[in-house]
């Protein structure tokens, strides 16, 4: 047999080349019964395959999107709630500083009450102890005024009326001449 292809080249292809005719029609009913095989029953197979694999794949792309479905609303819901809790905590927070400032308010009310209260009490007992002091006083300065004038006129003004009488007009003359300056 001629080896020359139709381009005129010589193709040596050894033990593969055909010695007789049958062998080229008997291979090619091979090949042709190999390709029914093939179309009638590995392809169909293989086919159904490639479905049952690309269904399980599509059902397991919308189970992931319903999964992600999902997951995006169950984040949406949890953010939801951090921001509740955070508005809820900046609520408290903000109630908490006004409850300071009003408990902090009333202390210092409180404590300027209670000041008053102590100055005032302060104010009538030094009220109080100056009045007795001023008694006290009276009595000694009358004392000490009466035997002063007694020793300067040279009689003697043990006389009770006559003595009180005379240190109060006394202590009149010290206030006014105090009240003068």
């Amino acid at each position: 047999m001629d080896t020359t292809i139709w381009v005129g080249q010589a193709i040596d292809l050894g033990p593969l080349l055909p010695h007789y005719l049958s062998e080229l029609i008997a291979g090619a009913v091979l090949l042709l019964i190999l390709y029914v095989i093939m179309r009638k029953a590995v392809v169909p197979a293989f086919e159904k395959m490639y479905e049952e694999r690309s269904s399980k794949i599509e059902g397991g792309m919308q189970r992931a999107a319903v999964a992600e479905a999902k997951a995006e609303a169950a984040l949406a819901q949890y953010q939801d709630q951090l921001s509740e809790a955070r508005e809820e905590a900046a609520k408290i927070r903000e109630d908490a500083k006004n409850q300071s400032a009003q408990i902090l308010a009333e202390a210092r009310d409180r404590a300027a009450k209670e000041s008053d209260r102590i100055l005032e009490s302060g104010r009538q007992q030094l009220a109080a102890e100056r009045t007795q002091l001023v008694v006290e006083l009276r009595g000694e300065v009358g004392g000490i005024a009466t035997s002063l004038a007694g020793k300067i006129v040279g009689e003697s003004l043990d006389d009770d009326a006559r003595a009180l009488r005379t240190v109060d007009r006394f202590l009149a003359e010290l206030e006014q001449a105090g009240q003068t300056r």
